[in-house]
């Protein structure tokens, strides 16, 4: 339980109030150094997946951890660049990625229920998702510009990418689950 792959995911999650202390200190360091925070819990992202499938040391602890971890940074970031710059497409764009991963994690857990988990699984659609919004985050906490260039501006176009690839991926998971979803043969169906 408490191998390489677990400690990463768990590392993730330690550093979210590390991440939230230093995102609001007025120095002139704390936006870099936050940005450090959120691109070293982005590499665990990938990270902890890619050792724990290589050394076979996958585990329930880990299966649980490893998503959660994820949406909290992400959630956490956002919420807090939406705080700092209130502005209508930011504030939707936030929406729409957080209320994604709501949507698809509570449709993960309802056909994992089912038995029928696999018909949710990872697409490259959520992989690409995934990057984009990693890399726009990082830009938006960094604010810019960099050497000149408007990071911004670019993150604020990448999270929109991130944010159609968002809508998209959802599609396509509610569409896979569509079958299963509109059948009335299923247990728990008289649970709600």
């Amino acid at each position: 339980m408490w191998n390489i792959p677990n400690l990463l995911t768990l590392l993730r999650i330690a550093l979210i109030p590390v991440f939230v202390l230093v995102f609001y200190l007025h120095a002139p360091w704390a936006r870099p150094v936050a940005a450090a925070i959120f691109t070293i819990a982005a590499v665990t992202d990938w990270l902890d997946g890619h050792l724990a499938r290589r050394w076979e040391q996958t585990s329930p602890l880990g299966a649980f951890l490893d998503p959660v971890a994820d949406k909290l940074m992400v959630a956490v970031a956002l919420v807090f660049l939406v705080q700092v710059d209130p502005r209508p497409l930011l504030a939707l764009a936030a929406a729409v990625i957080i209320g994604r991963e709501i949507t698809v994690s509570a449709l993960r857990e309802w056909m994992a229920e089912i038995g029928a988990r696999s018909h949710v699984a990872v697409s490259w659609t959520g992989k690409v998702k995934t990057a984009a919004q990693m890399v726009a985050i990082i830009l938006l906490i960094l604010r810019g510009p960099l050497f000149g260039v408007p990071i911004y501006g670019l993150g604020m176009v990448l999270l929109y990418v991130a944010a159609a690839l968002t809508l998209w991926s959802m599609f396509l998971y509610l569409r896979a689950a569509w079958p299963s979803l509109s059948s009335s043969h299923h247990p728990g169906q008289g649970r709600r």
